[in-house]
């Protein structure tokens, strides 16, 4: 299993990687990233996906990079032309180990979660999840592989959709708006009324907030 670091990036994700791979006898190829791994509240989620190569959607980014509207528009194609799993972990569970060993958890699953077996891994970052085959971390990854964007892309879509929805439900801390993320809005409710049961209360603002009450 190889780590690399990336001593460039370029400026739109290819698919130069997944093809080398290809002539390597690979296939077929995932690409996995997470969302969430900042936030206060709310679960980290995992997206692995395998891209068609032959009908790769246009404008695949790293989904940090790109309007929201935009995030949708590429979800739902690719949803439609590649082969997809989601998965997540629970800000529960991320307190009782920590952010990074959740966010591979959840990477764990969604690769577990796939229809087909990938025969090659390529993932965001440093680290790769536990797995028993080859693959690649890779640091920027999602702005220089179109299976890892694709998978940045939904994974942060699945994510932005779960928090609004929270937000429903806990309407006094704007989850709708900042996803969990430590924005002045949500400190301020934070401060104002204290975490409620989808806070990561081992994070900083979060326990300083629980230890007022």
């Amino acid at each position: 299993m190889a780590r690399i670091a990336s001593p460039g990036l370029t400026s739109v994700p290819d698919t130069s990687r997944e093809q080398a791979l290809l002539r390597a006898g690979f296939a077929p190829i995932a690409g996995v990233d997470e969302a969430g791994r900042g936030p206060l509240a709310g679960p980290v989620v995992a997206a692995a996906v395998i891209l068609d190569l032959g009908h790769v959607p246009a404008g695949l980014a790293d989904s940090k990079l790109l309007k929201p509207a935009r995030r949708e528009e590429l979800y739902e194609t690719i949803l439609a032309s590649a082969d997809v799993a989601v998965a997540c972990v629970s800000a529960a569970r991320i307190d009782a180990t920590d952010i990074r060993k959740a966010s591979l958890e959840a990477m764990r699953m969604a690769l577990a979660a796939l229809v087909r077996r990938p025969a090659f891994i390529l993932v965001d970052g440093r680290d790769l999840p536990p797995w028993d085959g080859p693959g690649e971390a890779i640091i920027k990854g999602d702005r220089r592989v179109a299976s890892i964007a694709a998978a940045s892309i939904v994974a942060k879509v699945t994510r932005d959709r779960l928090m609004a929805r929270l937000g429903q439900t806990y309407p006094a801390y704007g989850f709708d708006r900042h996803a969990g993320y430590p924005t002045a809005l949500h400190r301020a409710a934070l401060a104002q009324i204290g975490p409620c049961p989808f806070h990561r209360m081992t994070f900083g603002t979060v326990a300083i907030c629980d230890e007022k009450d």
